[in-house]
């Protein structure tokens, strides 16, 4: 059977599933969605990342048009990270998954 080039509408949505399955990105875009724009807030609600991985992953959502990084010339030097139109756009994915764990979370059997 000859190989065939799988449809674009496939291919968008592996590219995304990909990267909202990628560990922590779904716990970051929740942070940044309720408000939360400075890295050490964003470590502290997504604990226990890593400095190194959660830095990788900014930048990953940066580089699709997910997140902006600004940097505010001041000292010390402020940083802050917000969403863009098309990270926002994410809402309805994040809230829809949280309120899909809510419903079938399992609680932990008593000891």
């Amino acid at each position: 059977m000859p190989y065939q080039e799988e449809s674009p509408i496939c291919r968008h949505y592996r590219e995304a599933s990909e990267m909202l399955g990628k560990r922590w990105t779904p716990q970051i875009l929740r942070g940044l969605l309720s408000g939360v724009t400075r890295y050490t807030d964003l470590k502290d609600g997504v604990a226990p990342i890593s400095d190194a991985l959660l830095s990788d992953r900014l930048k990953e959502l940066e580089t699709l048009g997910i997140v902006v990084r600004e940097v505010t010339p001041s000292t010390p030097v402020r940083i802050t990270y917000g969403l863009t139109e098309k990270g926002r756009d994410l809402a309805g994915v994040i809230e829809e998954l949280a309120a899909w764990a809510e419903r079938w979370a399992v609680e932990p059997a008593s000891a």
